[in-house]
């Protein structure tokens, strides 16, 4: 099969957009939403009109929209060092670096930015079921 400059090109943008797609991971929404019981102690999800979907705590920040929002952007919250330093790198929060991060936060953080010293405030690890947790809260914007 012969390939003209024109489908090569089209092929490389194609590949380029896969690239820059932001990741997703392999995540079942119901299941994460159920996992959410584990998570409101600390976060709710409450949508920008004021909409309780989870009612929950206030000191972890509030979870609405947070895939494809910026790390570390959420108004009125203190964040540790770790997110705010990725912040200043203008990192945004995927399916993949979520479920990474609630895995194991603050070796996420320090992994992430490239510095050893970094914190993160969240102490709680979930050892099972992050992208399934990723996935619902995607699912919730």
């Amino acid at each position: 099969m012969k390939f003209s400059p024109k489908s090569a090109a089209a092929a490389s943008l194609f590949g380029l957009a896969l690239l820059a797609s932001p990741a997703l991971a392999e995540g079942d929404a119901a299941k994460g939403e159920k996992l959410f019981n584990r998570c409101k102690a600390c976060h709710s999800i409450i949508a920008a009109d004021g909409t309780k979907i989870q009612a929950g705590g206030k000191t972890g920040p509030n979870l609405f929209g947070v895939i494809g929002r910026p790390i570390g952007s959420y108004p009125d919250f203190t964040y540790g060092t770790g997110l705010l330093a990725l912040n200043a790198k203008g990192d945004v929060w995927d399916e993949a670096k979520l479920a990474a991060y609630i895995t194991n936060p603050t070796a996420w953080v320090k992994e992430e930015s490239g510095d050893p010293s970094v914190t993160a405030k969240m102490a709680f690890k979930m050892a099972s079921g992050a992208e399934d947790m990723a996935a619902y809260l995607a699912s919730v914007k």
